[in-house]
């Protein structure tokens, strides 16, 4: 009787770590949702002029102001002028292929402009968290409560006001992983490549094929982002590509606490950048070193991808707080692979508005690791794409054309 009750599963000790594991892992996910669903209210209640009521605002130049920035670049390059050289408040710190894709808002006026751009913007959003879980074949429940969050999320409510452009790398990065699901690699890596000709910071992205010797997926993201890259340059000018360079290795390391990475990290502690930045390359290197190891059992259509991602923001010197959204669909991931609660939380966290660091203030340690709360969910959901990247999602039986 007792190996029967064990054949059956019902004793067997073997499965109980296991099933521990899982409840604790279910209870603390779900005490984080808790927690960051009212520390949103909370903060939200104390600090009413909360992103969101921003939006409406008509203060280009210190309210909206990276749309403010992208749009002054776009006017110069229709005037044949330099567009790393404007009245704008920022310096652009894109490629010339992002200022050449905005060029048809240079035809009205910034404040029309940034209307348009962010109506657009929120709907590729939207689209794009739909066409995950209609890829993943999620349940309608679990998908409104997906859009609800994301709709509700602190990086949405920041990247809308400000006019950011991570909407837009949230839509090439699904296109490219939906080809890769329906056994188009090549595509997929190109439009991952276009993808990184317009943030560079995502190129990291482009070695997962090659650590997993897939050598055509590889050449095609490269010469994808390659082209794109050449496409911009020539609409600016050669001059353009130098420009963009020099600023972009000048650039120093932000000390803010929308910064996760860990040269920003470092900064925020006193410490030089360069050790973040060596730690940060440690984290890259070993994700890529460990998916080439196992190349056999990561999946590029399951969490991988948005594992590599988050260890490049990890290293990057700027990785702000915004740029959580591009992570969304490897959360959604989660979902069919069985961790769902894990999936609530990642969601639920981005709730919490950017007021926190309001709430900690002075020159304290304690203040400062409470104000490294977005490195700390960045790291996170490094940690679990990690842990899941060897997990395969069920898809349609299409041949690998790599």
């Amino acid at each position: 009787m007792q190996n029967q009750r064990r054949s059956d599963g019902v004793d067997d000790p073997g499965r109980a770590p296991a099933v521990r594991a899982a409840v604790l892992r279910r209870a603390a996910s779900w005490l984080v949702v808790l927690a960051s669903l009212g520390a949103a209210v909370a903060l939200h209640v104390r600090h009413p002029d909360a992103l969101v009521t921003l939006l409406p605002g008509a203060d280009m130049r210190d309210l909206h102001v990276d749309f403010d920035t992208f749009w002054h670049s776009a006017v110069a390059l229709v005037g044949g002028a330099d567009i790393y050289e404007t009245p704008a408040k920022l310096t652009n710190l894109n490629p010339p292929l992002l200022t050449l894709l905005l060029v048809p808002f240079a035809g009205v006026d910034a404040l029309t402009g940034y209307r348009v751009f962010t109506v657009f913007t929120l709907l590729v959003v939207v689209v794009a968290v739909l066409a995950v879980a209609r890829e993943l074949r999620l349940t309608r429940p679990v998908t409104a409560l997906a859009v609800l969050a994301v709709l509700a999320s602190s990086p949405l409510h920041g990247t809308l006001v400000l006019g950011q452009i991570y909407p837009l790398l949230l839509a090439g990065l699904v296109a490219g992983w939906i080809a890769e699901r329906r056994g188009r690699p090549v595509l997929a890596a190109v439009l991952y490549g276009i993808t990184v000709a317009l943030k560079p910071s995502l190129a990291p992205l482009l070695l997962l094929p090659a650590v997993q010797r897939r050598w055509r997926p590889f050449r095609a993201g490269i010469t994808g982002a390659a082209g794109a890259t050449l496409l911009g340059v020539l609409a600016a000018g050669p001059s353009s590509a130098f420009a963009w360079l020099r600023i972009a290795v000048s650039e120093p390391v932000p000390d803010t606490v929308d910064n996760a990475s860990l040269p920003g990290l470092a900064v925020r502690f006193g410490v030089p950048s360069v050790l973040g930045a060596l730690l940060g390359a440690a984290v890259l290197v070993g994700t890529l070193v460990w998916m080439g190891r196992h190349r056999e059992r990561i999946d590029p259509a399951g969490t991988a991808p948005w594992a590599v991602l988050a260890a490049g923001l990890l290293f990057s010197p700027i990785a702000w707080h915004n740029y959580l959204m591009l992570l969304w669909p490897g959360v959604l991931v989660l979902v069919p692979l069985g961790l769902g609660a894990v999936a609530a939380a990642a969601l639920a966290v981005a709730v919490v508005p950017v007021s926190w660091n309001a709430e900690w203030t002075g020159d304290s340690i304690a203040a400062d690791v409470a104000r490294s709360l977005y490195f700390v969910v960045l790291l996170a959901h490094w940690l679990v794409f990690m842990a899941m990247s060897t997990r395969t999602l069920g898809r349609a039986a299409v041949p690998d054309r790599s």
